[in-house]
């Protein structure tokens, strides 16, 4: 018997109040969906980072489609080549001599020989137990002037392990050498967009005249390679840690972990365990100058007030909506708005990172109403059409909030945009003072693949 669902039954389970969500997930798993909002990286644009490799993807044909118009939509198909992997080659167990002949064949027609080759394998060279050894060491063989690299296409990492995305951002480093340390280099790594150089992060290490490699500034493969000499990495990106440890295990260089807030405690926190490790450079003279620097930033929260009680005059009492995608705790985010007077209603959001345990914690037991939707969910298609519905002005932070409320006014940001500290927290601000006041086009924009990759755009 067929029977009528209303709005609330479609949505069923696909929304939790704060009282009653689970942690880390508060969603059930099941059928996903994914939203036409595509500005996040993937695999295609963020392995592009390192300057002049070419990437080979040796895949299904089903499977290479995506990331094929990825690179099309990059104008980077001179740096992407792919490897189709057929019926017969499972059949007749030939997945290493395909790849070894395939990414050969590929290198030798190339106009011009590539210092570095990211090879793409995906799911059906773990199902079907290849050997990578055999594969790679065949390579470096044939092609010795070549730095080759494993990299992964598998969606069957997702949920365990470590995330393709954190992969990624780990063999995105893997091809740097062992080289001479230098004491007065750090390198700040997992990131696909710039860090703001307005960041305290950022002036800190410029103010005590430290060198700084970042990859998204390397613009030859030489460059790239000087991030060797880093004798500290800094990573404030959650799917970068994996990567920071790795770097730090293999060239000999030391890691810290400076997590995303926009708590001012937490802020602090981590600048301060930076200025520590940069006593390590500058000796005894620097310690009374990181002293000072330190003390400067933490004045900052008065900035940080002052722009809250701006953004607060100007959204009054506006319906604000939060997803993962601005930046990597929108939890953080939700709690310092929510108790600085803004309405926040919604966190778009699948779970919960490890280290947002505190802020759900708060959020559960101070805002128990507040209401978390789910992206992924099979059922969250509706939510656009049903948004239509609503009249109600939404102030979105993210571009999934933006596309499931079907809202231009929103704050058009990924991966918290580089920004970092108590500057984030004032930029952010101010994005939504913007957001509010400027109408964008949000279905042409939340469209574009890679929001900010420098070469992506509508076809």
């Amino acid at each position: 018997m067929l029977k009528k669902l209303g709005d609330n039954d479609i949505l069923k389970n696909a929304v939790v109040k704060m009282a009653d969500a689970g942690f880390p997930t508060p969603f059930a798993g099941g059928l996903e969906y994914s939203s036409p909002a595509r500005g996040t990286w993937n695999i295609v644009h963020t392995g592009m980072l390192v300057p002049e490799a070419h990437e080979i993807f040796v895949c299904a044909a089903s499977c290479l489609r995506g990331v094929v118009l990825t690179a099309a939509e990059m104008n980077a198909m001179d740096r992407f080549s792919t490897v189709e992997v057929r019926e017969n080659n499972l059949l007749e167990g030939n997945l290493e001599e395909l790849l070894i002949d395939g990414v050969s064949d590929i290198i030798e027609k190339l106009p011009k020989r590539p210092p570095a080759v990211l090879v793409y394998t995906s799911c059906v060279h773990h199902f079907t137990g290849c050997d990578w050894n055999v594969m790679f060491s065949a390579l470096r063989e044939r092609f010795p002037d070549i730095d080759f690299t494993d990299c992964y296409m598998n969606p069957t990492l997702r949920k365990s392990g470590l995330t393709p995305d954190q992969i990624m951002r780990r063999q995105l480093y893997s091809l740097l050498k062992p080289c001479t340390i230098n004491a007065k280099a750090v390198a700040i790594i997992g990131n696909d967009l710039p860090t703001d150089t307005d960041s305290e992060l950022y002036t800190m290490l410029t103010d005590l005249g430290l060198i700084i490699h970042e990859i998204t500034s390397c613009k030859t493969y030489a460059e790239y390679q000087k991030m060797a000499e880093s004798s500290l990495y800094i990573s404030y990106y959650p799917s970068a840690k994996a990567g920071g440890d790795y770097l730090a295990k293999k060239l000999g260089g030391k890691h810290i972990y400076l997590p995303y807030s926009w708590d001012y405690d937490e802020i602090q926190a981590s600048l301060e365990t930076l200025g520590k490790e940069c006593e390590e450079f500058t000796g005894e003279t620097g310690k009374e100058r990181i002293k000072g620097i330190l003390a400067g930033f933490e004045q900052r929260k008065a900035e940080c007030e002052k722009a809250f009680k701006e953004t607060l005059e100007v959204v009054g009492d506006t319906a604000i909506a939060i997803d993962y995608t601005f930046c990597p705790r929108p939890t953080s985010v939700a709690k310092m708005l929510l108790t600085h007077g803004f309405n926040v209603q919604r966190i778009y959001l699948d779970s919960f990172t490890g280290e947002e345990k505190d802020d759900y914690e708060f959020l559960k037991g101070n805002y128990p109403e507040l209401e978390l939707y789910a992206t992924v969910d099979v059922r969250s298609r509706f939510m656009a059409t049903q948004s239509k519905k609503n009249e109600e002005k939404w102030l979105a932070v993210g571009q999934k909030a933006a596309y499931f409320l079907g809202t231009d006014y929103f704050v058009n940001v990924i991966e918290g945009g580089g920004m970092f500290g108590y500057e984030a927290v004032i930029d952010g601000l101010k994005l939504m003072r913007e957001a509010y006041t400027e109408k964008k086009d949000m279905r042409s924009l939340v469209q574009i693949k890679g929001m900010g990759c420098g070469s992506c755009s509508l076809g």
